[in-house]
């Protein structure tokens, strides 16, 4: 597909909900895993459930990419960083959406706690901000999260999470731009070291219930091979992740059925 159709099928099936108001998910092993993220724990975390946060035990950074379509108007950069303290974590997070005169960031700076051996909570605060061609200065407003883990199991790990449950927004020429709240709540059963499957349902204000669901198989103890199915509409993804000593790469492809494929990746490091 060439690359001007791809961007008229994008303004044909809703170019403004690709690019208006919205939290991206990041990190490539979520996404091979159709974003059913909301209660594993890796340095990515803090795109998807703070909470997890609490589970890590050491100080990590990773990077990620996501070219969107294979449009340059529609990439995606982000970093992520955790630093374990006791009984808890924090984690800062940047992201950006968009190239040229178009751009969205946002920075986030969470805290995660242990409560108990089995129940994690954690408390994230967002600034986003973003620039069109028409506005010589960048809007921007505050918002936060909230997210809940539980250890249920052995193997059973529920989460629950909250985005913007105050539906705040851009003030912009033509009125207030809200950013719909977010409600995910899911989790994942680690079979043995070798298989974890994770589902989540998530709710976003103004649309209907998005069920997602992921599996990891790893083959080899530095490899993982993921594949995952979420919708409507229906979307499939798949990825791999290589651990070497403390780093680990990750790739992940998406798939829409009218757009075709979405290439992302990231590298974490641990210290």
């Amino acid at each position: 597909m060439n690359k001007p159709f791809q961007i008229l099928l994008v303004l044909l099936i809703g170019f403004n909900q690709l690019v208006s108001s919205q939290n991206y998910p990041n990190g490539a092993r979520a996404i091979g895993l159709s974003n059913a993220f909301v209660s594993i724990s890796d340095t990515w975390s803090t795109f998807h459930n703070q909470a997890s946060l609490a589970n890590l035990t050491t100080i990590s950074a990773g990077v990620f990419y996501e070219s969107r379509f294979n449009i340059d108007e529609l990439t995606l950069a982000a970093a992520s960083a955790i630093l374990p303290v006791e009984k808890g974590a924090f984690g800062l997070s940047f992201y950006q959406f968009g190239h040229g005169t178009f751009k969205q960031h946002k920075i986030g700076l969470a805290y995660s706690r242990k409560l108990s051996q089995k129940l994690n909570a954690a408390l994230q605060l967002d600034y986003f901000s973003q620039r069109f061609p028409e506005n010589e200065n960048a809007t921007g407003f505050p918002t936060f999260e909230i997210g809940l883990t539980h250890q249920t199991t052995k193997h059973l790990t529920l989460g629950a999470h909250v985005f913007n449950m105050i539906e705040n927004g851009f003030e912009t020429r033509y009125g207030e731009e809200k950013m719909p709240a977010i409600y995910r709540f899911g989790g994942h059963y680690q079979f043995s070291k070798m298989v974890l499957l994770s589902a989540e349902a998530q709710k976003t204000t103004g649309h209907q219930t998005l069920i997602k669901t992921g599996l990891e198989f790893s083959p080899a103890q530095n490899l993982a091979l993921r594949f995952g199915v979420s919708g409507r509409p229906v979307q499939y993804s798949a990825g791999i992740g290589y651990r070497f000593q403390k780093i680990t790469s990750d790739i992940a492809f998406s798939y829409h059925g009218s757009l075709g494929f979405t290439p992302s990746v990231s590298i974490q490091f641990e210290l």
